[in-house]
């Protein structure tokens, strides 16, 4: 079943140019349970309405999975820059970046 859009979601395709550096920061320990377009898109809806994590949208991965994978692209550091800045620079997320800063202290 299809989830519905969000304004803050990013295309599919667009997506698909940061999704191996996202995959890139979890072991492969199993098979994934969700869809990592839905995780990320949910981080998205995060930073992009500043709610609760418990107060994500059902129709979005739990809000626990979606938080575990947020800690670790901001774990993950290249240099000054966490991975999930990275990718939000990729997509040219600009108002994603600077609440991403805000929450983490760099701004």
């Amino acid at each position: 079943m299809a989830r519905p859009t969000f304004p803050s979601d990013v295309p599919r395709e667009q997506f698909e140019t940061v999704r191996e550096m996202l995959e890139a920061a979890r072991r492969k320990t199993r098979p994934r349970k969700h869809d990592l377009y839905d995780v990320f898109c949910a981080v998205l809806y995060f930073l992009h309405t500043g709610s609760a994590w418990r107060s994500m949208p059902p129709e979005f991965p739990p809000w626990r999975t979606v938080h575990e994978y947020f800690t670790q692209w901001t774990m993950l550091r290249e240099g000054d820059r966490t991975l999930l800045e990275q990718a939000l620079e990729r997509l040219g997320r600009t108002a994603e970046i600077a609440r991403l800063r805000q929450l983490t202290g760099q701004g």
